[in-house]
Order: structure tokens, then C-alpha cells, then sequence
């Protein structure tokens, strides 16, 4: 649970809830970004098991797939307009919207349904002002739905808001006896004030009072992954939260999925890893990103439990929310998590066995543009076979391949497949994949050189190639080469040149580029493929020595809050950074940024030399650890060891000579990122 209401910093809030056995005060655990690598959860040693662990013990038929519902906390968090007329507004657009359908059933309340006292009997009291007609009655409404109903508490003298509402240490049956009677059907237990009391110790005593009541209550156990719970909760909870609370932005999605990945073998029908609720549609990332963030749940088996406020939501949330067939991903009924295949260069295949034999494999592209990324039918579990049946879970569309399975990923996309040896796969058209080849850097006024690639990856040939290249009005772009190929066999390829201009004048940013092929099958079927592309215009660096936090950058990520020109990187909010200082030392000019991080700037070839003082911010104390890399185009050309509060600003310098493009890179170290502040102080860029 987060604190709407308290001015301590998130990362503040992250210390003292690690803090053994003190009384957290209703503060909020962090969820940042992680090294590029796997990486545990901050407060454990990475989860390698040696065996399977044992089968859960509570064996009483709940939760046999992921629970699937929804949660209010991400999107009100103890607003007033979280209340009786909002669960019951959700509830009807569950059914309304197809979400019921989908498989969604649990409408659940998070913190601050209570008053702060409990009455003369000991009881929790349902806030009058909130839920007017108590729980009770909110829970007729939400069954007579044919939905659920989730509440929660904390395993602590008071839960995690700072206004001090009830906690169940100590009058766990009691609590749980209220619960039943009002018909809940879900408990959310989360960790604040717990009086050092052992955590496996709380929640077993919970686990007791729930089963008590005879009443069958899905148990969410909500303790951050601080004792690892996947090591011993099987036969006492549901699920277990295995990270700190999620952000709604791109960089606490990316580290909470690499603090998951590593537990696979725990999960199973009944004892899920759950790494917190979904984001989507709360406005901090894209669709893009947002697509990814619900694929990779997926494919992790995770909780699906919808984050945002229904009443508000776009089109495109609910495309993402409701598509059934990633949706199979998730609720298979064998129960099996995804598994990483590879994952390097941010280049992520990550494979889950479905029951029926089939293999449900994301294509993740974790870095800033757009990668290939490929596996084969093999490397994911499948046996050998002539050939496969691959459908894409987002398009809704199947191909055959001959066992290369492989896309060009946008920048933080994902590509989810799922994959079978499928004695019809010639039924389905071959799979072409779409590929281009070259900078999408462009200098307004002046053409750049583009490749575009169409492979048949399919064991029937691809007939009647064609493709085509589009860009926005005004842009010129010509081909240089065919456009056209009478056929493809397996394996081959229609390579393009294309001469691509952005009008002199047109501003620097973001713009479209679509790829797009036409081909037959040979059994006349017409296939239309199309690959959406990003293409950045771009001015190059004056002459001479320019300071970095002048100058536009290509792109820019941090791992909490946005990046900072010539301050620190503060909080959350943008601008409320503070002067650069690093050992005492305050510099007026650089980057401030919160780890993980990356700055990418374009450089043209025209730049020879990039310096910076780096170091960890003083602003968090003596917190805080990372590491400084510089990369020119695809190699890494200088980098700092691991840098502590303690260690005083270290001068860095990379030789760029040729790159067209740089980037400053700032990891966690490895001990994820609590209050990893960290500064390019003085960052100067030679051309």
C-alpha cells in the first residue's frame, strides 16, 4: 500500500519498510528498475531453486488459475472518490463492458474502507461516509452480478495509510469472522506495522482465522518479498506479493518482471507469484508499453487485477484488459510461469508451457528502439516437427513456420505467440517477418539510406511479394532497388533499399515510418503484414563543447521520476529537483537521474569526446549505489565500477569518435535501486 497523504519521499518510504521490526507508520515500499540482467528483488539473494518445491498444502480448490479482477489502489488511492457508488459502478462494467466474460470476477477494496476505530465491541467499522450502507450490502450488489468481492488489512497494529485504520495483529479470527459475514470472498493482507512479529508467523495465524469461517476466501498475501514467501507460503496463502509496490511507469514495470522472472518454479495452480497490480490505462506509459506490461503478466501467470478506474478508460484499455487470447496465457489451467529463454541485449524470449502441448512465447524488446529478436521452436520446448502452427495472440492471426520464430519489436513492445506442433499447419499462410535495416535518424533535408527485409520463415513458400514503405505527408521516399518477388522460399528474402528525406525544416521528434508486406499463400490465401516504425529527426551537436542538459536528447528513461536538466532527480514529479551535489560538491550544469537509466543523444559521427563528474547524489544521505556506463552506438567506451554516497565525484571521459548516436547508462548495481540518485555532473559533449 502506498500513502497518498504522507510528504515522506517514495524512497524514504522504501527504507522504512524494510526496516525489521519497527513500526513502518503506514509507509510505502519501492518498486524501481533493475539491472539489465536478472536481478532478485532488492532484499533477497536471487531465486535459483535447486528443486521444485513441494505441492501447497491448502488443496481447497481456490485460485486454481490467476486471480483475475480488479483493485482500486493504483487508481484512487485513499481519494474520496473511492467509494460505494465506484465498486459498484466497476462491478456493472464488468458485465457491461465483457470483462465478466473475459474471466474477470473479483471487485476488490484496498485501504481506507475503514474508520480509523474500532467500535466498543472491538469490530471494524465500514467508513459511513465511503460505504453509507456498509460492506455487506456491497457485497449483495457485486454477487448479484455473479462477481466477488475483495477487502483488505494489514498484518500490523494499523494498515499502511498514515491515518492510522485497523490493522489484524491480534484480532486476526475476529477480523476474519466480520469478513466472512459480509460475504467477502478475497483478502488482501498487507505488511505495515507488524511489530517485528515473524511474518510466516502472522500470516499463518490469518490463514487459520480465514479457514475458521468456513466461508471459502481467496488469501492474498501482500508482504513485498522482504521473507520469501515463495519459500514457505505455498500451504498458507493464494499468492504472495514478490516486490515492492508498482509505479505506473516504465521503468518500476521493467524491474518488478526481473525481480518475477527468477521465480518460476514456485508458482502453480493455488500458490501464484503475484508482482502487484496492473497499470493499464492510468496514463504513465503508452499503449505500447502498456500491451507489453499485460503480455508479460501473462506469460508469468500472474494476478490480473485491473488498476485503473473503468469509468475513465479508453477504448484502448479495454482492447488490452479484454483480449481473451492473451488472457489464455494467463489462466492455462496447467499453471505453468514463463521462463526466460534469452535476454540479451534487451532482447528478452521468455516461453511458458500451456496443457495442451502448445508453448506461449513473448518477444520483448526492453531497450529504446526497434530490435529483432529471435528464437526457435526448439530452444522454447517444442519437439521437432515438419513444421508449426504460430498464432499472433494480438492480431489474432496464424502462420505457419518452419521452426525460426523471430519479429522486429518496437521500442518497449512485445510480440506474444503461441506456438504448437501442429499437424495443420499447412492450413495457415507462411509467416514473413518484416525487418529494416539502418538508422532511423534522420537530418531534415537530407536523405538517409534505409534496408527493408521480408524472410519467409514458413515451410510453404511465400507468392506475389511485394512491399512498401511509408512515411509521413511530405517526406519522399523511393526505393532503390525490387520492391517485388515472384516468390520466397523457406528462408529467403526480399531485401529493399529505400532513400528516405524528412523535409528540410521539419521539426526535431518522433515520427511514423509503416512497413508493410503483401504476399499469397499457396493455397491463394492474401496475407497483409504491417511493422510500425519510429524515425527520429534530428540536429546535430554545435561545433565545439556543449553541455549535454542543453541539447535535445534522442530519448530518456529513469528508473523513478523523469530525467532532470541541471538539477538532481528529486521525486516523482518533474522539476522538483535540487542543486547538483556530489560530496559536498555543487555543480550549476548536468543530469540528474534516478537509476536504472538511459540518455541517448544523437552525435552524428561528428562528435570525438564525452566527460561528466559522476556520482550518487547527496541528497539522499548516505544512500544509495550504481554504476556509470557511456555507450557509443552498440559498445560500451567507458564505465565506472559500483559508486557509493560515500565516494567522491569521479571523472569520466569516452572516446565517441564515429558514433552516431551516445548513451548514458546508470544501473542499480546489482542491490536494486533504493534511492539511487545519481548525477552527470558537468556532462560536456565534443564535436
Amino acid at each position: 500500500m502506498r500513502n497518498p497523504h504522507t510528504r515522506t519521499t517514495r524512497r524514504t518510504r522504501t527504507t522504512l519498510r524494510r526496516a525489521v521490526g519497527a513500526v513502518t507508520a503506514g509507509l510505502l515500499c519501492a518498486a524501481g528498475l533493475a539491472a539489465p540482467a536478472l536481478a532478485a528483488a532488492p532484499t533477497q539473494e536471487p531465486a535459483t531453486p535447486a528443486q521444485e518445491p513441494a505441492a501447497p498444502a491448502l488443496a481447497d480448490g481456490l485460485a486454481l488459475t490467476p486471480p483475475m479482477g480488479f483493485n482500486n489502489w493504483n487508481s484512487t488511492h485513499c481519494r474520496a472518490d473511492f467509494n460505494e457508488t465506484m465498486v459498484k459502478g466497476i462491478a456493472d462494467l464488468f458485465v457491461a463492458k465483457g470483462l465478466k466474460d473475459a474471466g474477470y470476477r473479483y471487485v476488490n477494496l484496498d485501504d481506507c474502507w475503514a474508520l480509523p476505530q474500532r467500535d466498543a465491541d472491538g469490530k471494524l467499522v465500514p467508513d459511513p461516509a465511503r460505504f453509507p450502507n456498509g460492506i455487506k450490502a456491497v457485497a449483495d450488489y457485486v454477487h448479484s452480478k455473479g462477481l466477488k468481492l475483495g477487502i483488505y488489512t494489514s498484518a500490523g497494529t494499523k494498515t499502511c495509510n498514515s491515518a492510522g485504520f485497523p490493522g489484524a495483529l491480534g484480532h486476526e479470527y475476529s477480523d476474519a469472522q466480520q469478513f466472512a459475514d459480509w460475504g467477502v470472498d478475497y483478502l488482501k493482507y498487507d505488511n505495515c506495522n507488524n511489530q517485528g512479529v515473524d511474518a510466516r508467523q502472522r500470516y499463518t495465524t490469518m490463514r487459520d482465522a480465514l479457514k475458521a469461517t468456513g466461508r471459502p476466501i481467496v488469501y492474498s498475501i501482500c508482504e513485498w518479498g522482504q521473507n520469501k514467501p515463495w519459500e514457505w507460503a505455498a500451504d498458507v496463502g493464494h499468492l504472495w506479493r514478490t516486490t515492492g509496490d508498482i509505479s505506473d511507469n516504465w521503468g518500476s514495470m521493467l524491474s518488478i518482471l526481473k525481480q518475477n522472472l527468477p521465480l518460476a518454479p514456485y508458482a502453480g495452480p493455488g500458490h501464484w507469484n503475484d508482482p502487484d497490480m496492473l497499470e493499464v490505462g492510468n496514463g504513465g506509459m503508452t499503449d505500447t508499453e502498456y500491451r507489453s506490461h499485460f503480455s508479460l503478466w501473462s506469460v508469468m501467470a500472474a494476478p490480473l487485477l485491473i488498476g485503473t478506474d473503468l469509468r475513465k478508460a479508453s477504448q484502448a484499455t479495454f482492447d488490452i484488459l479484454d483480449d481473451k487470447e492473451v488472457i489464455a496465457v494467463d489462466q492455462d489451467p496447467l499453471g505453468k510461469q514463463g521462463t526466460v529463454v534469452t535476454s540479451a541485449g534487451g532482447r528478452w524470449v521468455i516461453a511458458k508451457e500451456m496443457k495442451d502441448g502448445s508453448r506461449a512465447v513473448a518477444l520483448f524488446n526492453e531497450s529504446g528502439t526497434a530490435q529483432r529478436i529471435a528464437t526457435s521452436a526448439s530452444a522454447v520446448g517444442l519437439p521437432d516437427a515438419t513444421a508449426y502452427t504460430q498464432r499472433d495472440l494480438w492480431q489474432h492471426k496464424s502462420y505457419n513456420t518452419a521452426g525460426t520464430i523471430a519479429a522486429t519489436v518496437p521500442a518497449h513492445g512485445t510480440v506474444l505467440l503461441r506456438v504448437s506442433a501442429d499437424p495443420r499447419w499447412a492450413a495457415h499462410p507462411p509467416a514473413a517477418e518484416l525487418g529494416l535495416d539502418g538508422s532511423p535518424l534522420l537530418e531534415a533535408g537530407r536523405p538517409a539510406t534505409l534496408t527493408s527485409t521480408v524472410t519467409d520463415l514458413g515451410r510453404t513458400p511465400a507468392r506475389q511479394v511485394s512491399v512498401a514503405l511509408t512515411a509521413p505527408d511530405g517526406w519522399t521516399v523511393r526505393p532503390s532497388s525490387p520492391t517485388t518477388a515472384t516468390a520466397l522460399a523457406t528462408g529467403g528474402t526480399l531485401r529493399t533499399g529505400w532513400t528516405v528525406t524528412a523535409p528540410a525544416g521539419t521539426p526535431t521528434g518522433s515520427y511514423g515510418l509503416t512497413l508493410q508486406t503483401r504476399y499469397l499463400s499457396p493455397t491463394g490465401q492474401r496475407v497483409t503484414s504491417a511493422l510500425p516504425l519510429t524515425a527520429s529527426v534530428v540536429v546535430r551537436p554545435p561545433a565545439g563543447t556543449s553541455y549535454l542538459s542543453d541539447l535535445s536528447w534522442l530519448s530518456a528513461t529513469s528508473g523513478w521520476g523523469p530525467v532532470e536538466r541541471d538539477t538532481s532527480n528529486g521525486e516523482s514529479a518533474g522539476g522538483d529537483g535540487h542543486p547538483i551535489t556530489i560530496g559536498g560538491t555543487v555543480y550549476t550544469k548536468g543530469l540528474g537521474v534516478h537509476a536504472p537509466s538511459d540518455v541517448s543523444f544523437y552525435t552524428g559521427k561528428a562528435c570525438s569526446k564525452v566527460t561528466a563528474d559522476v556520482g550518487v547524489d547527496d541528497e539522499k544521505g548516505t544512500k544509495g549505489t550504481v554504476t556509470f556506463e557511456i555507450w557509443a552506438d552498440g559498445t560500451k567506451v567507458a564505465s565506472t565500477g559500483v559508486l557509493t554516497n560515500a565516494m567522491p565525484a569521479q571523472h569520466l571521459t569516452a572516446d565517441i569518435t564515429g558514433a552516431q548516436a551516445v548513451r548514458l547508462v546508470v544501473t542499480d548495481a546489482g542491490d536494486g535501486n533504493d534511492s539511487d540518485h545519481a548525477d552527470w555532473a558537468d556532462a560536456q559533449v565534443s564535436c
